[in-house]
């Protein structure tokens, strides 16, 4: 079954904000609307105790004890028939209803003691659900009596549901446009926060397709580092293409001439034991070269990724066994290795340049090797580099010779027969690692020094 190809950045971080801007705007519509009927009411009960004051001061009642209703309303509602707003007066023995309320049975008979009020609803009743506030009252009478009354204003609960609902519609429509806007603005800010890495991925195209060779862009920060390891890493992975092409045409170049002594030879009237010698000799010519260039292919360069290798441990090995070899010689090597110095490499490139310079070191020495290494320190985002150094008390290079050891585009064969397999392979590492090598005069020993430096990167 084929997986699903998964979401871009770009809709990932568009649904994410979605989701969290409809969290949003639906907490806010929930907090703004429970306010706004919160509110509403209050405005309601407000309005209610309003009208029950008026009554108040409008009302009158005889001195028998018979109610006087006022001649005009606080509001012309309470006249009007079917209005949703109603009134009435209760006292022990007499009830009084505004004008809209007679005849609709509603439910405003309760009595209340004096300076008790209780606002409820909505209330069902026979012309709708209603919001009820009472208030109990003791009226005075002329010769001194109090008398009970309760007054009840009382309100159809579809005004206060119809400028609710108007409420919720212009919310719903305002949240829902300011929704959209957001969305919009988000999707132009994640273009222009993904426009360096669609950039990114532009000229990684054009690298593939072969019209340019590196990233590069101005990128920000944050992808500045990542621009910076795809460039070691096509650097690299070019320096090695081009390296086994070399080696490629450098081992059938170097085959040639062993190759056609040995036809020649064959092909002569008198080949005898000569012969075989000089076969001999071109084979043992061959399998030098071969092993050189396969040592050269095995070089595996500069990487990008790389974990870091202590530079002792190899270090010993590799002096243990020259120590066997070159036994009869009793050469001291002495190392002066700092602590944090390290090889961002591979295990192989790291044993093949010691071995070959400490063999070489070995090879000349009179008494005494010494091993030095040293990190070189890079900035903050960089992997520090390492200098290293091998000297001996030898006889040392001579000054005219150390051009000709160090020069550059000599082919491996040529220089097997110069200098050995040992100091090619040398010279082949730091190529591919891009570092420097620096032959001279030994300051201490008074033999020859090769240091090798590679630099922070």
């Amino acid at each position: 079954m084929e997986s699903r190809k998964p979401l871009s950045l770009a809709a990932r971080s568009t649904l994410a904000g979605a989701i969290a801007l409809l969290v949003f705007l639906g907490a806010t519509g929930f907090a703004l609307d429970h306010a706004y009927a919160e509110g509403s009411l209050a405005a309601l009960r407000d309005r209610m105790e309003s009208y029950v004051l008026a009554y108040m001061a409008r009302f009158d009642v005889s001195r028998y004890g018979k109610l006087i209703p006022p001649d005009a309303p606080p509001d012309p509602d309470f006249s009007r028939p079917g209005s949703g707003l109603y009134a009435s007066v209760t006292a022990p023995k007499e009830q009084w209803d505004s004008p809209s309320a007679i005849g609709r049975g509603l439910p405003l008979a309760e009595q209340l003691k004096p300076a008790e009020t209780r606002f409820s609803g909505p209330i069902d009743s026979g012309v709708g659900r209603l919001y009820v506030l009472a208030e109990g009252v003791a009226w005075v009478m002329p010769d001194g009596k109090e008398l009970p009354l309760t007054f009840h204003v009382a309100q159809d609960e579809s005004t206060y549901q119809a400028q609710l609902q108007a409420f919720r519609r212009t919310l719903v429509y305002w949240l829902a446009g300011i929704g959209v806007a957001l969305l919009l603005v988000q999707l132009l800010l994640l273009r222009w926060t993904l426009s360096p890495l669609r950039r990114m991925a532009g000229d990684m195209a054009g690298i593939e397709r072969g019209e340019r060779e590196q990233l590069a862009g101005n990128y920000p920060e944050e992808v500045d580092g990542l621009a910076h390891s795809l460039n070691s890493y096509i650097d690299s992975e070019r320096e090695r293409i081009k390296r086994y092409r070399n080696i490629l045409g450098d081992l059938a170049h170097s085959l040639k001439t062993p190759l056609a002594v040995m036809r020649s030879r064959l092909e002569a009237e008198h080949a005898g034991l000569a012969a075989y010698d000089d076969m001999m000799e071109q084979v043992r010519r061959m399998d030098e070269i071969v092993a050189y260039q396969l040592s050269r292919a095995a070089t595996t360069g500069h990487p990008t990724f790389a974990v870091p290798i202590e530079i002792e441990p190899a270090a010993e090995d590799l002096v243990r066994s020259l120590e066997k070899v070159y036994q009869s010689k009793n050469i001291l090597c002495e190392f002066e290795i700092e602590a944090d110095s390290r090889f961002y490499g591979e295990r192989g490139d790291l044993l093949e340049l010691l071995g070959n310079l400490l063999e070489n070191a070995f090879k000349w020495a009179a008494h005494r090797v010494v091993l030095r290494v040293k990190p070189l320190k890079g900035g903050a985002r960089r992997r520090p580099g390492l200098e290293l150094a091998v000297e001996d008390d030898g006889p040392g290079i001579p000054a005219d010779r150390v051009e000709h050891v160090l020069q550059r585009g000599v082919r491996g064969d040529e220089r097997v027969s110069g200098h050995g397999i040992g100091l090619a392979i040398v010279q082949d590492i730091v190529r591919a690692y891009r570092a420097d090598l620096e032959v001279g005069p030994s300051r201490d020993l008074g033999g020859a020094s090769f240091v090798v430096r590679l630099l922070p990167d």
